[in-house]
């Protein structure tokens, strides 16, 4: 099987911004793109993406899950960027026209329709390094995916670094290209000096993102998770789990804690942690290390609320679950 996101459907659907407006949105070939060597994002990485799933039901339709929160991150990271602003109904447009060619593409579950709307500032203009592009490249890419868990939930072995950081503090809320190059080095030293999955970003002590994913602490009936701020990304899928969880009648605390916290409730029986984000849903982690030293997580395996919480979720995508919060948008075909 390829691996997750190296499958593309053949073509992409793109609108352009030029001399201040929108152009029309058309479908193009999606394995090229045609750019400036010039380009601002080449130079000055003027880019940011969104990444949500469309799931395929029982009775063959199609759904996409939490387009419109997906679509306000977008703005907001254009806008952060300086990138031109972005039409939310014609971008609602693009991702439904888009899926709506290759709803018969998508997958049943648990494999879904990955879908990726990608901004880039395209201005020819070397010499803007601090001025913003004047235009740019809006795309909807289409990749059908399987299940992340597909070697089953093996839980993660995550190394709690608290000297660096995942990106600048005033970037962390933007989903851009940057903050994960940013933690490249680090999670590769991470993988070959401790065997890590992922690393726990925790600067000074304070427990915030890892690489890739937004992170939550679950003791008893309890879930922990750091405080929405400018540092971290404000996750969706982060979002639909604490709804979920708040459904279910659990304590929902959005605070900051710190590392000491976070090994002192780890050690404790029934506890379990695990991260968050469009791909895998819900990762559990089994095993922190912190200075040369490792830390059992619970069990050190999948908890029961974990699954639970990626379950409930999964049931709801795929529509075996009441949608109460209206978070599915049908694709008529």
């Amino acid at each position: 099987m390829a691996a997750f996101g190296t499958v593309f459907m053949p073509q992409m659907i793109q609108a352009h911004f030029t001399d201040n407006a929108w152009s029309e949105s058309s479908v193009v070939p999606s394995d090229k793109i045609e750019l400036h060597a010039g380009a601002h994002v080449l130079h000055y990485s003027s880019t940011c993406f969104e990444g949500l799933k469309a799931f395929r039901h029982e009775d063959g339709s199609v759904y996409i899950f939490r387009m419109d929160a997906n679509i306000a991150r977008m703005k907001q990271s254009s806008h952060l960027l300086s990138l031109p602003e972005v039409d939310g109904p014609m971008l609602e447009k693009m991702i439904i026209d888009i899926v709506r060619q290759y709803a018969d593409e998508t997958p049943l579950p648990p494999g879904s329709m990955y879908i990726r709307p990608t901004h880039i500032g395209t201005e020819a203009a070397i010499g803007k390094a601090a001025v913003p592009s004047l235009s740019s490249l809006l795309y909807v890419l289409l990749s059908p995916v399987g299940d992340y868990f597909a070697g089953g939930a093996t839980a993660l072995r995550v190394l709690l670094e608290e000297d660096g950081m995942r990106c600048a503090p005033h970037m962390g809320m933007i989903k851009s290209g940057g903050n994960y190059a940013s933690a490249l080095a680090p999670i590769t030293a991470a993988r070959i000096q401790h065997k890590a999955d992922q690393i726990l970003f925790c600067p000074g002590g304070d427990v915030q993102e890892t690489g890739a994913a937004n992170f939550i602490l679950i003791d008893g009936n309890e879930i922990i998770t750091k405080a929405l701020d400018s540092t971290f990304l404000h996750g969706v899928t982060r979002s639909s789990i604490l709804t979920i969880a708040k459904d279910l009648g659990m304590t929902v605390s959005e605070r900051n804690f710190t590392v000491t916290e976070l090994l002192e409730r780890a050690a404790k029986p029934g506890t379990e942690a695990a991260l968050s984000g469009t791909a895998a849903v819900l990762t559990p982690v089994g095993t922190f290390i912190h200075n040369d030293k490792e830390y059992k997580v619970g069990t050190g395996e999948a908890g029961p609320t974990t699954m639970r919480l990626r379950q409930v979720l999964n049931d709801i995508q795929w529509g075996k679950a009441q949608d109460k919060h209206g978070w599915l948008t049908k694709i008529d075909v």
